[in-house]
């Protein structure tokens, strides 16, 4: 049985209102749990498999396939004065390869992925789900009933709940948290815009390999030309890119092994040793200082290692793990290990084999970010015990905190390009965050209580004319202030007002069939709704032409299950929510004068639902009679529903401004008047992407001193 949280409003209407509180039959909960499955069932083919393998070379490892274009001229930047120092900044490579790209992230961190999605902000809402550390108090207890709202359970006395507790205590861990996942957000950003650049111009300096006449600018111009060509080529989508690129770079790793192959018997067979880990230390005990600083240019080996990760959501695990053990790991090996074979007998050609690349800084933060975010998963997602959770992170830490103290001496020679590129990308999610919090909390401050309402009667204290309002807040409870506001300045208010509510949820993706969340405020007279539209963060990419229409579809479906619930009194109290058997689904769906309503609805009880229902024992035989003994009232009230949105519908936006008070400080005065506002200008608004008609629109302003 599910537990009532009562809240203030239930404390006011606690005497006339009834709430559905728990599911409506008990064999349903087998049936959620298939479809809380549903994602983790599926089965890939061996040859789709090696089908998303074969496409992942093309998207994911083409930053890592062209490293070997400068990582030797940026470790010695200098030349290179003793042939040995070759075989340590191999081994260096090699181990570098093993420990970060192949064993921490194909085998560690793609593991710890989202339903399939990768990158820091699927780490963060792993978090989130296993722990109460967002930001925006905004979570319900329903949204765990989503078929992608999967998360682990642990006991109260474990070392993960104890993490859990000490996570939750002070909004002071949350926000250092959520710092840290923009962090590493921002680096991404940060190390994405250089990369493809540096890759490309280090590629296209070779041409002054064979014509050395050729000047700087021709190379800058060649790789402009190439750069502009690849992004056009981005609008075809990730499956068409795969496609047309995966041959290029499956030949590219192959001739770069086959040439790697090549040098290692021809030049140097003995290069092979630096498999062992004797000669990194040789390597630092001979080159000192300059050794050390020299772990900027090996650092550039494992450069584009983050999209293994991030770039999840367009494969599967195991073809990204395919891929990179298969193919990618061994060309690397070989392609690395033939250039050092040649560079043992050709010292002086480590300058004019490769163009001259910015140090690509942020990398190495991208990586630590997801070593400590990593930790929080092991314990309280994976429940790890915390004694391997303290193995992975030491050895994470020590390697790439090693990298992070070598790339500070690279920062002035253009190190600082990717910073900076983070700081601005830093401080606007910060700024966006900052103020969407503060909307947040004046809105919920702000509220109206549901007395107040009642209060004013089924007229609401106007004229009630035709139409349908949907009255858009940010709140998924509660009655918001800019419905007050608009009441006291306007004389008449539409017959029917739905609250909608747009909620992202640290999930993926919410099921179109799980995308609503219905409920009555107030007595059935007063015809006033509740719904809250639920998306993911990979959700709401394009337009929602249908926003309406299944908006409309959802409350009509609610009406007919809330009307089929009545007449039912005992003490047991059970809810709708929308996971009903297809027997149920089938005679509830088709209505509306034929129209047929989204195939599933989900209803969270509160204050406002008024429906009493019977005991589990006698709930077969009572659905069939209550059905029955209600066709005319859910009939007459929907044919009321379409009437008024017959009658038009109009859309009332929140138009919430903050403004910093005059007594702020400076910087809080250019952060809420001037980045935020900005932000919010160039926003798309719910009226875009909902496709809203102009006519249809209305605003109601409110200015907020923060």
């Amino acid at each position: 049985m599910t537990s009532r949280v009562e809240t203030d409003d239930d404390c006011e209407t606690r005497g006339s209102m009834w709430v559905l509180d728990q599911k409506l039959d008990q064999p349903m909960d087998e049936e959620a749990g298939r479809l809380s499955n549903m994602y983790k069932e599926k089965k890939f083919s061996v040859l789709l498999l090696l089908r998303l393998a074969y496409q992942s070379l093309g998207v994911v490892y083409g930053d890592l396939g062209t490293s070997p274009l400068y990582v030797f001229y940026n470790t010695f930047p200098r030349g290179i004065s003793d042939p040995e120092d070759v075989v340590g900044a191999l081994s260096l490579i090699i181990y570098s390869l093993t420990l970060i790209p192949l064993i921490k992230y194909v085998f560690i961190v793609c593991k710890a992925n989202d339903n399939g999605q990768g990158g820091t902000f699927a780490l963060y809402s792993l978090l989130c789900r296993h722990a109460k550390v967002k930001t925006i108090p905004n979570q319900h207890r329903t949204d765990e009933e989503l078929t992608t709202y999967s998360r682990s359970k642990f006991h109260e006395q474990s070392f993960a709940a104890k993490t859990k507790g000490w996570l939750e205590k002070q909004s002071s861990r949350k926000n250092a948290l959520l710092i840290l996942v923009l962090v590493g957000t921002s680096m991404v950003v940060g190390d994405g815009i250089l990369t493809p650049a540096i890759s490309v111009l280090s590629a296209a300096g070779g041409i002054k390999v064979n014509h050395p006449h050729v000047s700087s600018d021709v190379v800058v111009l060649v790789a402009v030309v190439i750069l502009v060509g690849l992004f056009s080529l981005q609008r075809y989508g990730t499956d068409r890119v795969g496609w047309l690129f995966a041959p290029v770079v499956l030949l590219w790793f192959f001739l770069i092994g086959g040439i790697g192959m090549f040098n290692i018997w021809k030049y140097d067979k003995t290069i092979l040793r630096a498999f062992s880990p004797v000669y990194i230390v040789r390597y630092f005990r001979r080159r000192g200082m300059d050794g050390w600083t020299s772990l900027g240019g090996v650092l550039l080996s494992i450069t584009g290692t983050e999209a293994l990760f991030a770039d999840l959501a367009h494969f599967r695990v195991a073809a990204v793990q395919i891929a990179f053990t298969v193919v990618v790991f061994p060309c690397l090996l070989l392609a690395y290990s033939g250039q050092a074979a040649y560079l043992m007998n050709n010292t002086d050609h480590v300058v004019d084999a490769f163009y001259r690349s910015i140090p690509g800084t942020a990398v190495v933060v991208v990586m630590l970010v997801t070593t400590l975010l990593m930790i929080l998963i092991m314990i309280l997602v994976w429940r790890c015990h915390w004694v391997i959770a303290l193995i992975f992170t030491g050895l994470s830490l020590v390697v790439e905190c090693s990298y992070f103290s070598a790339v500070l001496f690279k920062v002035d020679q253009g190190g600082w390009v990717p910073l900076v590129i983070a700081g601005a990308f830093l401080i606007i999610m910060y700024v966006w965050h900052y103020g969407t919090v503060k909307r947040y909390e004046f809105e919920l401050h702000s509220k109206v209580s549901m007395a107040w309402v009642l209060g004013l009667g089924p007229s609401l204290g106007l004229v009630r004319v035709p139409g349908i309002g949907l009255v858009y807040t940010e709140l998924a409870s509660g009655v918001p202030h800019i419905f007050s506001h608009f009441i006291t300045n306007l004389p008449a208010i539409h017959s029917v007002v739905v609250f909608v509510c747009v909620k992202y949820l640290p999930v993926y993706t919410v099921p179109e069939e799980e995308r609503f969340l219905v409920k009555r405020i107030g007595p059935k007279n007063f015809h006033m709704f509740r719904s809250v539209a639920r998306y993911g963060y990979k959700d709401l990419h394009k337009k929602d032409d249908d926003f309406e229409k299944k908006l409309f579809d959802s409350i009509f479906l609610f009406v007919r299950l809330e009307s089929m619930m009545e007449g039912c009194s005992d003490s047991d109290e059970y809810s709708l929510y929308g996971q009903q058997t297809e027997h149920s689904r089938d005679g509830l769906l088709i209505g509306n004068h034929g129209n047929e309503a989204s195939p599933n609805l989900d209803t969270f009880s509160s204050v406002d639902s008024i429906v009493p229902v019977r005991s589990p024992t006698r709930m077969h035989n009572t659905v069939r009679s209550s059905e029955q003994a209600s066709n005319h009232t859910d009939s007459d009230e929907i044919e009321f529903l379409i009437r008024c949105r017959d009658a038009g519908v109009v859309h009332i936006l929140g138009n919430t401004v903050i403004r910093a008070r005059r007594e702020s400080k400076f910087y809080k005065k250019i952060a809420v008047d001037y980045i935020y506002a900005f932000l919010r200008k160039i926003c798309r608004e719910h009226s875009v992407i909902f496709n809203v008609p102009h006519e249809s629109l209305l605003n109601v302003g409110q200015i907020f001193y923060v």
